[in-house]
């Protein structure tokens, strides 16, 4: 719970990139590129997570019904 309040609270600190990409994007100068990377990055880790999390809370209303 703690995690996913850092992570609205501070999107600049977790909006990180693998080191390749980070050198590419740099090495461009494209800002509007980079953001663009981040916030794909972004959403390709938090869907899985919503995911399971709605996976879990239908069980365990299941579970508790």
């Amino acid at each position: 719970m703690v995690l996913i309040l850092l992570m609205l609270l501070l999107p600049e600190v977790v909006a990180a990139q693998c080191a390749m990409c980070r050198a590419v994007l740099e090495s461009e100068g494209s800002e509007a590129a980079a953001e663009g990377i981040n916030n794909g990055i972004m959403y390709l880790m938090a869907v899985p997570y919503l995911l399971v999390a709605g996976l879990f809370f239908f069980i365990y209303k299941k579970m508790k019904a």
